[in-house]
């Protein structure tokens, strides 16, 4: 029985894989995922600093604009909101 053992030993340390690292799928595997990200963020970063975003020119002029054209709407919808609301509490708006 002693002597299976040692046989067995033997023999499975015979059939030890010895070739190099890079031969093994499952390696390039593990590898291939981190390897992608850091590809795809230096490809982000060349787009980053190739193509800067515009600048708005006047962004606070046309921010005043977008209000007035705001407001002028609501001016606008004033006297169908009062006689919306006339007609459903029945009193009349007092003028200002």
């Amino acid at each position: 029985m002693i002597q299976l053992l040692t046989k067995f030993k033997v023999n499975a340390m015979e059939k030890q894989d010895t070739r190099p690292w890079w031969n093994f799928g499952y390696v390039w595997f593990i590898i291939s995922g981190p390897l992608i990200v850091v590809i795809a963020s230096f490809i982000t970063l060349y787009l980053a600093i190739s193509r800067p975003d515009p600048v708005i020119d006047d962004y606070y002029r046309k921010g005043i604009e977008i209000n007035k054209t705001l407001d002028a709407q609501r001016d606008a919808m004033t006297p169908a909101m009062q006689a919306r609301n006339h007609a459903a509490t029945g009193i009349k708006p007092t003028k200002p």
